[in-house]
């Protein structure tokens, strides 16, 4: 074997294993030295935690969205939120109430906010 043959094929395996680690590096999500850490998800809002440990065993997303559902606003909906804890005893505070309930209807209802239904009720002048 000629010496410039074996040094064009050491170049060409190195290039090959150069550019192989290059892809790599990136397929591994390793951050290149000076880039920001990449941000961490955002944590589930307390809602969502306190409706997916408790409700969705029973409760899939064909419940909420049924013909004769028993949720029609922001108080019926926060009335079911209320009477099925109580159902389950589960003893949540007007603050979990709240949150399952601005949760579902982030989620899935998206009813008046409670101030703007309170608007709407509310006589004109």
């Amino acid at each position: 074997m000629h010496p410039r043959s074996s040094r064009r094929g050491l170049r060409a395996a190195l290039a090959v294993l150069g550019g192989s680690l290059a892809l790599a590096i990136p397929a591994a999500d390793v951050p290149w030295p000076g880039s920001a850490p990449p941000a961490a998800a955002p944590a589930p809002a307390r809602g969502e935690l306190l409706y997916d440990t408790h409700c969705i065993e029973c409760h899939t997303a064909q419940v909420h969205w049924r013909q004769r559902r028993q949720a029609r606003d922001w108080t019926t909906l926060k009335a079911e939120v209320l009477r099925w804890q109580a159902a389950a005893r589960l003893g949540w505070t007007d603050a979990d109430l709240d949150a399952v309930a601005g949760y579902l209807n982030d989620t899935i209802y998206h009813f008046a906010a409670p101030l703007a239904q309170a608007r709407e009720a509310a006589p004109a002048r």
